[in-house]
């Protein structure tokens, strides 16, 4: 194995060990580390910043996105290297950092999140009722009532929410640990649920293999939409989540504490939803203020 070869691998074990990074993340990372290596000849362990100044005229059909993506994955390789004692000096400032310009999340409208809600509180009106509508009303709840990211939801154990405890202990990206508020009718919903569920059951949300997939919540979230006459295209758990955010934000929720409900490790990732609640009130303006009705070309 090259030198490469063998300190790439030690530092996707690091970020395994440190980070929780998942196999996807580790797949883009390896790819990115290998693709580099073999442009500099296997030898980008000890390349210099004249060799990494030659990288770019490899990427110049790149989005700007993939680029920043593959400079800021260098970037933590050489701070591995030098944390590491591999080598002296980390050359990694001679890369490019392409300006991005960050795309406002999908988020669901109030009226939009009634509509749901409002179809699943007739299906629970209903008699029988279906153990479907009940665990999709838990999910709903715990989506836009909470922000749980997918896989946080579907990784849930049925012990996790109590009716006597109003807030749970979620383990998110990187393994972090943040402190959830449920509401008192999210956890009634989750006691329907759990009335559906075998008690010998892990998972609160559980499948024939073990809890359901990410893909099968998105599916089962699109499905509702459909019934609930939303396009189906603008929804998803994680416009759930945006949705939680939005309207937090826009009830006048502090930007810090917005940032901990989410799990943020940095507030400027929180920051987005500023941007949503500014392109709001500009739209306000145009459309309410006195002077969007008066032709002042005459």
């Amino acid at each position: 194995m090259s030198d490469d070869s063998n300190l790439i691998e030690r530092f996707l074990e690091m970020l395994v060990a440190e980070t929780g990074a998942s196999q996807h993340t580790l797949s883009a990372y390896r790819t990115d580390l290998e693709q580099a290596s073999m442009i500099a000849g296997g030898r980008l362990s000890s390349a210099d910043r004249e060799t990494l100044k030659n990288l770019p005229a490899h990427w110049r059909k790149l989005q700007n996105s993939t680029v920043a993506r593959k400079s800021s994955s260098l970037r933590r390789f050489f701070g591995f290297l030098v944390e590491e004692g591999f080598r002296e000096s980390d050359p990694s400032d001679a890369l490019p950092k392409p300006a991005l310009v960050r795309s406002l999340p999908k988020t669901l409208s109030h009226a939009e999140i009634a509509l749901l809600f409002e179809l699943i509180a007739e299906g629970l009106g209903r008699e029988p009722v279906k153990s479907s509508v009940v665990r999709l009303s838990a999910i709903l709840e715990l989506l836009y009532g909470s922000g749980l990211r997918a896989s946080e939801l579907v990784g849930l154990q049925r012990s996790s929410i109590t009716s006597d405890k109003p807030y749970l202990i979620i383990k998110g990206k990187g393994g972090k640990e943040r402190l959830v508020p449920i509401s008192q009718q999210a956890r009634a919903a989750v006691h329907r649920w759990n009335e559906h569920v075998d008690p010998k059951e892990k998972w609160l949300f559980p499948s024939r293999t073990g809890h359901i997939s990410r893909i099968r919540l998105f599916q089962i979230i699109r499905e509702h939409a459909v019934k609930a006459g939303i396009n189906p295209a603008k929804i998803s758990p994680h416009v759930l989540r945006h949705a939680f955010a939005t309207h937090l934000l826009e009830g006048g929720a502090d930007l810090r504490a917005l940032q901990t409900l989410l799990g943020h490790s940095d507030i400027s990732t929180t920051q987005i939803y500023t941007h949503i609640d500014s392109a709001r009130l500009v739209e306000l303006v145009n459309k309410r203020h006195p002077l969007s009705q008066v032709n002042l070309a005459r």
